[in-house]
């Protein structure tokens, strides 16, 4: 390969991956609704500020599985055809000002069987890859059945519940859910809001009168009597039927004052006597969505938008960022990076004897794609913590963004050292993978919901929460490089493989298979001095540092954490499962360092001990979680048993494969 292409060809893939970015800071003009404008309009759900976008989102994730909702019917395999779709804040729009269109869409999700015989369900809805979708036209006949099945549900115990029970209340939820949206912008059932609102603040003079004469005992209109209090006791189960607020606190106002429109016009009749500005701009909104008419409803979004500029600007130009890393989706994003870096790096290794050149050319691509995958992780982080005003890790979500993160850092520093593409499949593997978690884990709720009380502490969260992060992150990274070494180990040559002076791929594969084995007699990191000459020796000593580097963390983030516990709780150390955890990840790092001081294990024995702390950290991390006890129990998470029973497996699989005999291995059959 020509030298200039070899050096330009990573460049180009960057370039080209990079490319797309473009696209959120120049986004492609909108002709009808302008929905991103409304996906800006900041509210208030769940106890946190957010915009209408990121509601939207996370609520159809709530209630489909996902952030859209497909408008033509394409069968599975007809995979030539793009159906089209409607976006999570073009749906939300629907729900919120034209009803009785959003309750056409298929969007309430069941995958059971049973629940579907038991709802007489089996003629309706549409399935898709096996799961059957159905609107909340469809669902009507059902509501009293899916109520009292879901009290029945609720009534057992989380972990004893079957999958029809399950699934009944996730489908009440979602529901549930679904009417409350309907009920937050303007009564579910309003035809014309506008002209509602007009009548309502024409009858709260004489109603007020005549509420005030009968109390009196003099006499009094009773049919505006009847009008007025009509028009309240519609807005006050507006107010309880809704729970996003959406009118923000004005200026004077204290900055946690946000109210539902249903307990605005409840105040406006028993209080001021008038319908503030921006409701009626709202109200302007849904008539003109309902109606269709784009220039209308643009007109009235602008002007709302320029009302919250004026009297709210900080939670709008929050409200804005946010909205920029909804549109960025940054770990979306790099997760496919992550994926495709992984795949170079493998290659690069795959094809150091057949292709030197190319192959090294190969291995600085994927390097840079995962440099460029880590800077848009990097990004997203940034975001987060901007946007909550909090340090990486409030959540489990946010723990396997950042444990993630550690695991990328780590293998770019490690290719920056041993350039043979190792550090960067690792890292880009378990990116790839905790993204994949922090996915799925963000299919269920906010994923910057607002913090427990126990947790409302930015010093104590980024002293303890975030150090012992980072100890999970490095274990992780040590356990896949000793996964590493045992399967190239066993499979391949590749451990015997020589450095040579310089250490990249291209040197690599100047020596040819079996020239220098790996030497049975050959002393591990830390008992004997001697040169790294070959990538086995090599791949020891990434595991040996990051080792050392997970236990420095996790053994402080304990510490730490004990320091909190006993400001918070009273108590340095109460032998809780998640504090157990942590001391059982601290307690194997150190089980590693001095087993192989001890001269008790050698090169497979660190490899399968770093492994095995995969299994340790995953139960610290997930495990403990899945009791439901303890103080850390606010962590629960449901579902995710069988996934960690599989994760153990795997790595307790490849521990035996790490134990067979060195005649066995590859890497060893020379020397053996």
């Amino acid at each position: 390969m020509n030298r200039c292409i070899a050096k330009l060809v990573p460049w180009l893939l960057l370039t080209l991956f990079a490319a797309q970015f473009v696209l959120v800071f120049v986004p492609p003009t909108e002709h009808g609704f302008h929905y991103r404008n409304l996906g800006l309009i900041p509210v208030v759900y769940n106890g946190r500020v957010q915009p209408l976008d990121t509601l939207a989102r996370n609520t159809l994730r709530q209630i489909r599985r996902a952030t859209t909702v497909p408008l033509d019917e394409t069968r599975s395999f007809q995979l030539w055809r793009r159906p089209k779709k409607l976006d999570a804040t073009a749906w939300l729009a629907e729900v919120l000002l034209n009803p009785t269109v959003a309750d056409t869409r298929r969007i309430f999700m069941i995958h059971n069987p049973e629940l579907m015989n038991a709802l007489d369900l089996d003629s309706m809805g549409v399935q898709r890859s096996g799961l059957f979708y159905f609107s909340f036209n469809e669902l009507t006949n059902a509501f009293h059945k899916i109520a009292s099945e879901a009290r029945l549900a609720a009534s057992v115990e989380p972990q004893t519940r079957t999958v029809y029970q399950k699934q009944v209340l996730e489908l009440s939820n979602a529901l549930a859910v679904y009417q409350q949206l309907k009920n937050s912008l303007q009564p579910d059932d309003a035809t014309n809001f506008v002209t509602e609102l007009a009548m309502f603040e024409d009858s709260i003079s004489p109603g007020t009168a005549a509420l005030k004469a009968r109390s009196a005992g003099a006499d009094f209109d009773r049919a505006a009597l009847d009008r007025f209090v009509g028009f309240l006791a519609r807005y006050e189960h507006m107010s309880r039927a809704c729970a996003a607020l959406i009118v923000p606190p004005e200026p004077a106002d204290p900055p946690d004052n946000w109210r539902s429109i249903g307990q605005v016009l409840f105040d406006s009749g028993v209080r001021t006597g008038k319908i503030p500005l921006q409701v009626k701009l709202l109200a302007q909104m849904a008539d003109a969505f309902r109606q269709s008419d784009c220039a209308a409803f643009n007109h009235a979004l602008q002007a709302y938008l320029a009302w919250l500029k004026t009297n709210a600007g900080h939670v709008l130009a929050k409200a804005k960022t946010e909205l920029f890393y909804n549109r960025l989706e940054p770990f979306l994003r790099a997760l496919k990076i992550y994926l495709g870096a992984f795949v170079l790096a493998t290659v690069a290794m795959l094809t150091v004897h057949v292709w030197p050149t190319g192959s090294d050319t190969i291995r600085r691509s994927a390097f840079w794609l995962a440099t460029l995958a880590f800077v848009l992780h990097t990004t997203g982080l940034t975001l987060r913590m901007w946007i909550e005003r909090r340090p990486p890790v409030t959540n489990l979500y946010s723990s396997a963004v950042f444990v993630g993160w550690v695991a990328v850092l780590l293998g770019l520093l490690i290719e920056r050292r041993w350039r043979v593409g190792i550090g960067t499949a690792a890292g880009a593997l378990i990116g790839f993978a905790t993204l994949i978690i922090a996915h799925n884990l963000s299919l269920g709720s906010d994923t910057m919901e607002a913090l427990r009380a126990v947790l409302d502490t930015n010093f104590w969260l980024a002293a303890h929460v975030v150090t012992i992060t980072l100890g999970y992150g490095a274990v992780f990274m040590a356990g896949l490089l000793g996964i590493a070494y045992v399967l190239l180990g066993l499979f391949t040559t590749f451990l015997s493989l020589n450095l040579g002076s310089r250490t990249n791929c291209a040197v690599l594969a100047k020596e040819k298979p079996h020239s220098r084995p790996v030497s049975p007699e050959i002393a591990v990191p830390g008992t004997v001095h001697h040169p790294v000459t070959n990538l086995g020796d090599a791949l020891l000593n990434m595991v040996y540092g990051t080792v050392c580097f997970a236990l420095l963390f996790s053994f402080t983030g304990t510490v730490l954490g004990g320091l909190w516990a006993d400001r918070a709780w009273g108590r340095f150390w109460g032998w809780d499962p998640k504090e157990n955890g942590a001391l059982m990840v601290v307690l194997w790092n150190a089980l590693v360092l001095h087993a192989l001081r001890a001269g008790l294990v050698r090169e497979r024995g660190l490899a399968n001990l770093a492994i095995f702390g995969n299994v340790v950290t995953s139960f610290s991390w997930f495990g403990v979680n899945m009791l439901g006890v303890g103080l850390h129990s606010y962590g629960f998470m449901e579902g995710g048993f069988k996934w960690l029973l599989l994760f153990v497996a795997s790595q307790l699989l490849v521990i035996v494969l790490g134990t067979l005999p060195k005649k066995l291995w590859r890497s060893y059959r020379k020397a053996a």
